[in-house]
């Protein structure tokens, strides 16, 4: 027997050892400690890419309590052969790690695949002598620096977010090397590195200190001038076609990297190298699985997609010998190493581990964990558990302390060991348990006793989520934008404008209005600015300067809100007075419920449910929207609030807007509530009409406790005996006369909306906190979004966008709006992809034969769907990864973003093709909606798409058919501002008055230059947006926050800055005591209150007894002060101190 930790390895070149009786996760661990011991590296070849990042995962996990070793991967670029995209930034950044750390590297392990192993690589050399150091202390010319950059293949943006990015902001360079996990700003001054420091891309603030950094080049090819010559010489040569015809070729002329670039690196280079030559000769090689098999099978698929397109004029392409190598030539490579091979040989080293016995819970039974409780009192040996994350750690801690069963927690495996505790508990991410005879060790992990979950392994840090942010930060001004100003109406936005006065400078926001009038606005008050977002921005009725026209609409506007909050107010009343049903969770039943969902929570999925069951829970009724973008799990959240109300023995309804959607959630419901004595039914035109009448009597009996179903639902005849929760899926698909029915519901019923993308009525709803709004916007594992591309109808694109579909076994939707020609859109489809099974759905066929061609698809009978938008709603197939919409100009927004998001399900990328008619002029609308949908492709784009619709269309009445004109005169932003401002004031006891509204606006002038300086912010548009915030921070926290980040980002604030952000802080505390107005020249000045203000008179009177020189009373409401502070700081300490001489009135005080 030999010992696991103490390995025997092939002494030299040209020798194999043989390893045999390893069982689950023990090869990663012999691996590792083999890694430790050898002479130089270790290669571990992979049969496939899932292997690799197993084996990745354990690797590193088992060697960090080793030693020093490193762990490497050389991902898959998981783009086909001769494919036409390039692989993701992030992809491209580790391989370079990788590469450039291989020649050097003493002792480690790199974990590849076979597939990767063929693919043909840049020379040594080229990486090597591409890569640039830099250090602090080091002198360094801006202009040099970003030259360099560019040439290495390095991207300028004004924010740097991924790899192989950089950004010059002054003396500051952001920039994304690769081969690093964050981002890093280098602060110089002069031209000395004065600093270099991490940073968080998402927040865009800076962390830990690092003394030196390399930066690796951005690509695997070459983008410098020698390059590129390089590259024009040798494609000549190469490839007999018409140059001015080929696009790849135009590009790299241009210094253009095309998609795909990385199938010609032979273009680039004389010669180029591959794995081995990166390869130490000490280096020991390992394989796991049948590579042979693996790599066969890839080179078969290579010469196919070769022969496929071998002839393409646009796009000619290497053969593959030129750009992969072949099986045969990589084991004879392998040959001249020394090798470890996992099998049973007359030679082999055999190593005790046995695998484990079933030991998976089943929450089915009174003691779930039975089979595990049994294992351990067998007590096989020293046992170690493993969590899968902390939280998972404390959860399982808790479960265990109620089964007697006290595991020691430990940092790491390494600890377990070298202590002689009989039970204990960790945190690693490793699927595979472990049992090692010999030394009597076990490691448990989660996924062994909880079978069903799915873990989460690709989290995405938790960025701020906060929904008024998402509106304003949409809210980016673009020039000739319409804009609202709250003294004086519509106007456009033309730009930003320095001007001098009074020998000051201030930055000034130019609008121009009716009759080409211009209004400058200094960048103080940009609090009384919003963006209009009413109708079509270019038909926004501009308002006329120096005329009552605007303010007569806001008076008429504010007696129209004034119904519309007294109406609100009223529906709220109602709900805060009624009181709901106060339900009950019962702990322990509810978590075993929880446990059943076969899935890890995302974070925000995890907020939405605590603020369901915490509505639930409280004597309100619920009435909650949860939008989450289009497979993100909403339907989690329903079920279990479902389940809540079930527990409680309420009743649940749950309205779909389509039969098809009805019967999958009926399917899921039933698998769900499988384990629980909850009776699920559905109503729908599945169902013949007696079933249905049946249905609604046992409804009527409180027999059934779930129901599902289309409008007929809220169907007068159906009567719910104790009706609980009304559950509406995919609310934009119903129209305002159901949802007013809902409303008659609403006042006594708890009300659960999921929506992915909500029409604007309900956001608006949402915003303007009539109902409770939960985001959803952290995508799943491994989800990728949806690569999107608007294109031309074209028969060629369409085959290969079906082909790379087919090529990695999954499915394709092809959508076709028109039932009359489906059939021959599929017939076309027959001729033009021979391989492909293809069947039609649409909503005109027999349920029947609808349902089993839907069924059949699922169960992949099927690989392409041709069908009309009766998918849109929430069918979930894994495997369908592509969709290819067919005249997509007609549809909305909404309608696009729900069927983009019926790919993508899974871990692969995913690709929709909006295809549009040849050459037709597309209406305005049309193509906005096309570019709204282009340009938000992150996963949970399905809000942000909303606001965007919600300036397409108008937001539409707050309450019933009526559609509100006067929102389109003032705009959707101030229309919900003077509504909230309305619904507090009525809520408070007073009248709601526009004057009160308009109170909000302090002007302050103290002519003084308080401005951001273009030097220290040249980006115009960031400008804009830090100007907003600064003017809009509400407390002195909120700046002093603003103030550290802007530091933080651009460096120390220049005196124009501060000075900018001190009178914020004057403008605060004025606003306390009601003031309207400050304004101060060289010698004198005033200050103006409003008509509400709480300013005692009688400090005023002091304060002119006191000093009769300085203050006098001007008019009935101002205070006139003189001065001789010639420095601006002077003047702000002089106007601090009269305010703090000012006192409120005692009632206000008290």
């Amino acid at each position: 027997m030999n010992d696991i930790f103490n390995p025997p390895l092939p002494e030299t070149e040209f020798t194999t050892t043989y390893w045999d009786g390893i069982v689950g996760s023990a090869d990663s661990l012999v691996l590792a400690q083999a890694a430790a011991q050898a002479e130089g590296p270790l290669l571990l070849i992979c049969d496939n890419n899932e292997t690799v990042e197993r084996c990745l995962r354990e690797i590193a996990y088992f060697n960090a309590g080793i030693g020093d070793t490193g762990v490497y991967v050389l991902p898959d670029w998981e783009t086909l052969p001769y494919d036409s995209f390039s692989p993701h930034q992030d992809i491209i950044s580790d391989r370079l790690a990788t590469l450039f750390n291989l020649p050097k590297l003493e002792r480690g392990v790199v974990v590849t695949s076979i597939t990767n192993l063929m693919h043909q690589l840049p020379p040594r050399q080229y990486i090597s002598a591409n890569s640039l150091d830099l250090a602090v202390g080091q002198s360094v010319s801006i202009a040099e620096m970003r030259a360099q950059m560019l040439l290495a293949g390095y991207q300028v943006v004004e924010a740097v977010m991924e790899h192989g990015e950089f950004a010059v902001r002054g003396s500051i360079i952001d920039i994304f090397p690769m081969g690093t996990e964050l981002p890093l700003r280098i602060d110089l001054f002069d031209d000395v590195i004065d600093s270099i420091r991490r940073f968080d891309p998402e927040t865009q603030r800076s962390a830990a200190q690092v003394k030196e950094i390399r930066l690796l080049p951005g690509r695997e090819y070459p983008m410098d001038e020698a390059g590129i010559s390089q590259f024009r010489g040798r494609f000549r040569e190469l490839f007999d076609v018409d140059l001015r015809q080929c696009p790849i070729y135009q590009d790299v002329s241009s210094g253009l990297s095309s998609p795909g670039l990385e199938y010609y690196l032979n273009v680039f280079f004389d010669r180029l190298d591959s794995l081995f030559d990166f390869l130490p000769e000490t280096t020991t090689i390992c394989n796991i699985g049948d590579i042979r098999a693996a790599g066969e099978a890839f080179w078969k698929d290579i010469q196919a997609r070769y022969e496929d397109r071998r002839f393409d004029r646009y796009r000619p392409i290497l053969s593959p010998d030129q750009v992969f190598i072949a099986v045969n030539d990589i084991f004879r490579r392998l040959k001249s190493y020394r090798q470890i091979e996992f099998k049973q040989h007359p030679q082999a080293s055999h190593f005790a581990t046995l695998s484990l016995p079933d030991l998976a819970s089943n929450s089915r039974l009174a003691h779930p964990f039975l089979s595990l409780q049994e294992f351990i009192a067998s007590k096989p040996g020293r046992i170690l558990l493993c969590a899968e994350t902390a939280g998972r750690r404390e959860t399982l801690l808790e479960l265990f302390r109620q089964i007697e069963i006290n595991p020691v927690p430990f940092e790491h495996w390494q600890d377990f060991i070298s202590s002689d505790a009989a039970l204990g508990l960790t945190i690693a991410q490793i699927d595979r348990a472990l049992w090692l005879q010999e030394e009597n060790l076990l490691l448990i992990t989660e996924a062994q006793i909880f079978e069903e979950r799915i873990a989460q392994r690709r989290r995405r840090k938790r960025t701020q989520s906060n929904t008024d942010f998402i509106i304003k930060s949409l809210t980016e001004l673009h020039v000739d934008d319409a804009v609202v100003h709250l003294e004086h109406g519509v106007g456009r936005y033309r730009g930003l404008q320095t001007i001098t006065t009074d020998g000051e400078t201030t930055e000034f926001l130019t609008l121009e209005y009716a009759n080409g009038s211009k209004l400058y606005v200094p960048v103080s008050a940009l609090h009384l600015i919003s963006r209009y977002s009413g109708a079509d921005q270019d038909t926004a009725p501009l308002n006329t300067l120096g005329t009552e026209q605007w303010q007569k609409t806001k008076r008429k506007a504010a007696e129209k809100i004034r119904d519309v909050a007294a109406e609100l107010l009223d529906i709220y009343a109602q709900r805060e007075a009624r009181k709901g049903f106060q339900y009950r969770v019962v702990q322990e039943d509810y978590d075993k419920f929880a446990a059943s969902f076969p899935f890890e929570e995302t974070a925000d999925q995890e907020n939405a449910i605590a603020a369901v069951i915490d509505d639930m829970s409280s004597t309100r009724p619920m009435d909650r929207l949860v939008c989450g973008d289009v497979g993100f799990g909403k339907t989690e959240v329903a079920m279990r609030a479902a389940f809540i109300a079930v527990q409680n023995s309420k009743q649940v309804a749950m309205l779909v807007p389509t039969t098809l959607l009805a019967q999958q959630h009926f399917e899921s419901l039933q698998d769900r509530f499988a384990d629980s004595p909850v009776r699920v039914d559905v109503l729908s035109r599945f169902k013949s009409a007696s079933d249905q009448a049946a249905t609604i009597e046992k409804v009527k009996a409180g027999k059934i406790d779930i129901l599902i179903g289309t409008h007929k639902l809220l169907h007068g005849e159906i009567d719910y005996s104790n009706l609980g929760l009304l559950i509406i899926d995919e609310e934009h698909r119903f129209g305002v006369r159901q949802k007013d029915k809902l409303k008659a519901l609403r006042a006594n019923v708890d009300i659960l909306t999921l929506t992915a993308t909500p029409i604007p009525r309900t956001l608006n709803m949402a915003l303007s906190s009539v109902r409770d709004l939960s985001l959803i916007v952290t995508p799943p594992a491994k989800r990728l979004s949806v690569k999107t591309f608007v294109r031309e109808s074209q028969e060629s694109l369409i085959k290969e966008a079906i082909s790379r579909e087919l090529l990695r076994g999954g499915q394709v939707f092809y959508l076709h709006n028109e039932v009359k020609s489906i059939d021959r859109a599929a017939e076309e489809l027959r001729e033009l992809v021979p391989q492909a099974r293809i069947c039609v759905a649409h909503g005109q066929m027999p349920e029947r034969e609808l349902e089993k061609v839907m069924a059949d698809f699922y169960h992949k009978r099927y690989n392409i769907l041709v069908c009309t938008t009766i998918i849109e709603t929430g069918i979930d197939i894994p495997s369908a990864n592509t969709i290819i919409i067919d005249r997509a100009d007609k549809f909305g927004l909404a309608q696009l973003h729900q069927l983009r998001g019926r790919v993508g399900r899974s871990h692969h990328q995913a690709y929709a093709y909006l295809l549009l008619p040849p050459q037709s002029r597309l209406q305005s609308d049309a193509q906005k909606r096309i570019e709204a949908i282009q340009a938000a492709t992150t996963l949970g784009a399905g809000f942000t798409l909303a606001s965007h619709d919600l300036e397409i269309r108008g937001a539409g009445e707050l309450l019933g058919d009526e559609q509100s004109g006067h929102m389109q005169k003032i705009g959707f932003a101030l229309y919900t501002e003077m509504l909230d401002e309305a619904v507090a004031a009525i809520r408070a006891g007073r009248v709601p008055s526009i004057e009160a509204f308009a109170d909000r606006a302090i002007e302050i002038n103290l002519r003084i230059p308080a401005l951001i300086p273009e030097e220290y912010l040249p980006d115009v548009h960031t400008r804009l947006i830090m100007y907003k915030r600064i003017s809009s921070a509400s407390d002195e926290d909120e700046l002093e926050d603003l103030q550290v980040e802007m530091i933080d980002r651009f460096g120390l604030l220049p005196k124009q800055l501060s000075l900018l952000i001190q009178q914020t802080r004057l403008k605060l505390r004025a606003s306390g005591f009601g003031i309207k107005k400050i304004d101060a020249n060289v010698s004198s000045g005033r200050i103006e209150f409003n008509q509400h203000t709480e300013v005692d008179p009688f400090c005023l009177v002091q304060m002119i007894q006191g000093d009769p020189q300085t203050y006098k009373l001007g008019g009935a409401n101002q205070l006139q002060f003189k001065h001789n502070c010639a420095h601006p700081d002077e003047k702000m300490v002089l106007i601090n101190g009269i305010l703090d001489n000012l006192k409120l009135n005692e009632s206000k005080v008290a």
